[in-house]
């Protein structure tokens, strides 16, 4: 009995070890991806060559949402765009561009229009939005927030080859112009000019690169 409680021990041992073994995780870790990229990008209303989305993440109306070649997505994203909320309507659109990268824990939400462009690259924690609930006046702010009617100044649109720090947020009707870099934990509350380094709260341009140098 004593040598078939260790064989049994030996066994179980094994097979936890092999469980555990990297290899074998990032096996899983690949499959689950791909599986999940599939399920995705079959709701998308077009999708480019070689996505990538990591499981798991949150997502609303995908059939509103383009992606370009090689979109890559990390885990514990929120993907949104809203057709309707209470008795109003709305028509979104999001497009990603091509060789667009979005780190963990994002969150993009649209009921207008959001577009990001070419070689976009974004770090953890970033909040993208082009709407609001509700306004400052006294008879919104007596409404709980998610009875308030959401609206949107304007679209956000993020130009080719933007760096995105860390924990930023993209407020509504915003312009990012190409070739900048948004330090970490700005707001962006206004349009951002190309070739711009932008940090603060509300953000602001701290430095303009010149490209012909």
């Amino acid at each position: 009995m004593k040598i078939l409680i260790k064989n049994i021990i030996n066994a179980c041992s094994k097979v936890i070890a092999f469980l555990l073994h990297k290899k074998f995780v990032k096996f899983i870790s690949f499959l689950i991806t791909s599986l999940n990229t599939q399920y995705i990008v079959k709701q998308l209303k077009s999708c480019g060559k070689n996505p990538n989305i990591m499981f798991p993440i949150t997502t609303n109306e995908l059939e509103n949402i383009s992606i370009g070649d090689n979109f890559s997505l990390c885990a514990r994203a929120r993907i949104e765009t809203y057709s309707k909320h209470l008795d109003n309507k709305y028509t979104p659109e999001m497009i990603f561009g091509d060789n667009v990268n979005i780190g963990y824990d994002c969150h993009i939400g649209c009921v207008n229009k959001v577009i990001i462009g070419n070689n976009v690259l974004m770090a953890s924690k970033i909040f993208i939005t082009d709407h609001f609930h509700g306004d400052t006046s006294i008879d919104s702010l007596k409404l709980p927030p998610n009875d308030r009617k959401v609206t949107s100044k304007g679209s956000v649109i993020i130009e080719d080859n933007v760096w995105i720090g860390e924990g930023v947020a993209i407020m509504p009707n915003v312009t990012i112009g190409e070739n900048s870099i948004i330090g970490a934990n700005s707001v962006v509350t206004k349009d951002i000019p190309k070739n711009s380094v932008v940090a603060g709260n509300p953000a602001r341009v701290i430095k303009n690169i010149d490209l012909e140098k």
